[in-house]
């Protein structure tokens, strides 16, 4: 048997952004992870770090203070994330989203987004790959990028190099829990004795919640990304389109709506392969894709970018996003069982609120009450419905 002040369950984006944050309070941190680090969710996303795109109100209250603590992130992780301030533009394709996307950016600007609508020859001054027939974008200068890869094991570097003990291809297969507290993580080999744990599992973190006797409400979503051959620049920022706007927000309620939940996104690498999304389907763990969705989402991208007709996918990845149901991670202790704390739940947005998370819980773990205005929105029990 082996003791832990906290043990982090996940190894992707959110459970490395925890411990990076929790070894800054406590000196025996264990983070476990059945696979490699970032080899689930974390390894299968774009890159985009987008603030217009969240929902007016406590979403882009939580995005805005993640992005304020990116600003000195590659300083502070001693290491370079790829972090660009590239800005962020949503392309809107069909008349029929005007009215819908204009309503977005006057709700955008009162919420301290500086947003701005693009008539189409202002689009395709910026984004010269873009159909001539799109309707007009929306531009951010406050949207970004990352490598989610180099983000992910930035962070693990980092906390290694404060003392966390790192365990990877080390599955847990229970929580011990004693008088509604938890003692313990039972791995496939080891045994940490422990009064903090946190499930920071992702699209598994109802699984992880079940081990304690705690029902968490998470449900898989796959999202599929095609992947380019290396090419020179062709895409300024991240694009998104309003279809993809309308998919996230509307859930389910526009009617033109494509099959497989698909809506463009668009960004490229350092190293010149596009990143070309995506999809958003429920179908449990399902991998495998089939050209069906790979040939909805490459046509749907060929109509608002004709440029990307003749250039080679090289593969795809497909991606679990864990869902709650209203947009909004988990970051809460659990009311049933004393020192279980999950932070789960982030759906599309990993990426952009993985710093803040981070913060958070460490606060949580702590007993502090500096972000409870962040953090009571977040509650476990809010959607037992779902």
């Amino acid at each position: 048997m082996e003791t832990a002040d906290a043990v982090v369950i996940g190894g992707g984006v959110i459970g490395t952004s925890i411990a990076y944050q929790l070894s800054k309070h406590r000196k025996k941190v264990v983070l476990l992870e059945k696979g490699d680090i970032g080899a689930q969710t974390s390894g299968a996303c774009d890159k985009a770090i987008f603030l217009q795109s969240k929902k007016p109100g406590f979403p882009i209250k939580l995005a805005k203070e993640s992005r304020k603590i990116y600003e000195n992130l590659e300083v502070e992780l001693e290491t370079s994330i790829e972090f660009k301030r590239a800005g962020g533009m949503i392309v809107i394709e069909k008349e029929a989203h005007l009215p819908f996307m204009k309503g977005f950016v006057k709700k955008q600007n009162k919420a301290g987004i500086d947003v701005k609508m693009l008539d189409r020859k202002e689009a395709l001054a910026w984004q010269p790959s873009l159909s001539q027939y799109i309707e007009g974008a929306t531009f951010s200068k406050e949207d970004a990028e990352v490598n989610p890869l180099l983000l992910t094991q930035a962070f693990a570097e980092a906390a290694k190099r404060k003392g966390v003990d790192i365990r990877t291809h080390t599955e847990v297969k229970g929580i011990t829990v004693k008088k509604g507290k938890v003692t313990g993580v039972k791995t496939t080999n080891d045994y940490f004795a422990t009064d903090t744990v946190i499930n920071a599992a992702g699209p598994f973190a109802a699984k992880i919640a079940e081990m304690a006797g705690v029902r968490l409400t998470i449900m898989p979503r796959r999202g599929v990304v095609l992947i380019t051959e290396k090419m020179g620049p062709t895409i300024n920022g991240n694009v998104l389109c309003s279809q993809y706007i309308a998919a996230k927000h509307l859930e389910g309620n526009d009617e033109t709506a494509p099959p497989f939940g698909i809506g463009l996104s668009l960004g490229q690498t350092a190293s010149g392969n596009l990143l070309i999304g995506g999809s958003r389907e429920f179908n449990g763990f399902t991998r495998a894709v089939g050209p069906e969705v790979l040939s909805a989402i490459a046509a749907h991208a060929g109509r608002i970018a004709p440029a990307l007709k003749n250039i080679r996918i090289i593969r795809s990845m497909a991606g679990f996003r864990p869902f709650t149901g209203d947009g909004l991670p988990f970051i809460d202790e659990s009311s049933e069982v004393k020192g279980l704390i999950t932070a789960a739940g982030h759906e599309g947005d990993g990426i952009a609120l993985a710093p803040i998370t981070g913060v958070l819980v460490a606060s949580l773990a702590e007993g502090g009450s500096e972000y409870d205005d962040l953090l009571k929105p977040l509650k476990m029990d809010r959607l037992l419905e779902v």
